[in-house]
């Protein structure tokens, strides 16, 4: 599989990461919403490795996760589960961003009303959410 280059704002921090399939989610929880300023739209990896990792901030946003930064431009890296070392990363980082579909929206019950998306694609209410992906104990 060839790696999907990608960047944030400053350039400090780049990724090359395994992308399986153009596809991404755009998660709507109120973490996500105030950590990003809207929804947060993010691919799952099968790997990734970081240049400049020394520009990474990482802020444990929870037991079982964390948020990554670029420490000098404050561009959203990714959401990572702890446990399974399993990255999500921002579709905006990569350099061909414009091929990613939107395959589905979690925690639509937390969306605010000012914005919806089109398509017919799965929605999951923060219960549907948290049994799909939520690691068990």
């Amino acid at each position: 599989m060839k790696a999907d280059q990608g960047k944030c704002l400053c350039g400090a921090v780049s990724i090359q990461a395994g992308v399986a399939e153009r596809h991404h989610e755009a998660c709507h929880c109120g973490m996500c919403r105030r950590w990003s300023g809207g929804p947060f739209f993010g691919t799952v990896v099968s790997t990734v490795s970081f240049e400049g990792e020394e520009n990474i901030a990482r802020y444990a946003s929870s037991e079982w996760a964390e948020r990554g930064f670029c420490k000098l431009c404050g561009t959203h890296l990714f959401y990572r589960l702890k446990k399974f070392d399993s990255y999500v990363m921002s579709v905006g980082l990569f350099d061909d961003a414009e091929r990613f579909i939107l395959v589905e929206e979690i925690f639509i019950d937390r969306k605010p009303d000012g914005y919806s998306f089109a398509g017919d694609h799965p929605r999951l209410s923060e219960a549907e959410t948290l049994a799909k992906y939520m690691p068990e104990e």
